[in-house]
């Protein structure tokens, strides 16, 4: 009898064992295709507002704040500042923000939005929202509300496994 529960627990953990090989298979394709879409439209996102993606990237991180410094965008953007400078650049070239010294500190160097940047930045957010929506038009409600927990759930999952890994 306990041969028998010990025979039983050892091929139901090697089911269990080759079920999760397959799910981490699937997570995998399914992920590396999600980011597939992801990168497809980050491309026509560019080729439609006529900057590159990095540029798009760095005035999104202006949401909400009306003054970044280099080394900030760096640190969100998780490059190089000299990466940084040169993204300025293009982006002071197109109009798109201003540079000014910071009044308590001569050595920091502010960075804003311009007027066109902002108008720049409002189109793009109403695109992503627009994407988003037509996502989610293409699900009934149900479907909705049971992707958005799962994702929630699967968030949580990767950011608890990201923190782990170091």
């Amino acid at each position: 009898m306990v041969l028998t529960i010990h025979i039983m627990n050892h091929l139901s953990s090697k089911r269990d064992d080759q079920l999760l090989e397959v799910q981490a298979n699937k997570l995998q394709n399914l992920l590396n295709e999600i980011l597939h879409c992801c990168e497809d439209r980050r491309f026509y996102e560019a080729q439609r507002f006529g900057l590159p993606y990095a540029e798009i990237r760095c005035l999104l991180l202006f949401k909400g704040e009306r003054y970044l410094t280099v080394k900030g965008i760096a640190q969100k953007l998780d490059v190089a500042k000299s990466r940084i400078t040169k993204l300025i650049d293009g982006l002071l070239k197109k109009g798109m923000v201003e540079r000014m010294e910071d009044p308590r500190d001569a050595r920091v160097k502010l960075i804003s939005l311009t007027n066109k940047g902002i108008e720049k930045v409002k189109k793009i957010e109403e695109f992503h929202k627009d994407v988003h929506k037509q996502i989610l038009l293409r699900l009934d409600h149900q479907e909705r509300k049971a992707i958005l927990s799962r994702l929630e759930v699967l968030k949580l999952a990767m950011e608890s496994v990201r923190s782990e890994l170091g």
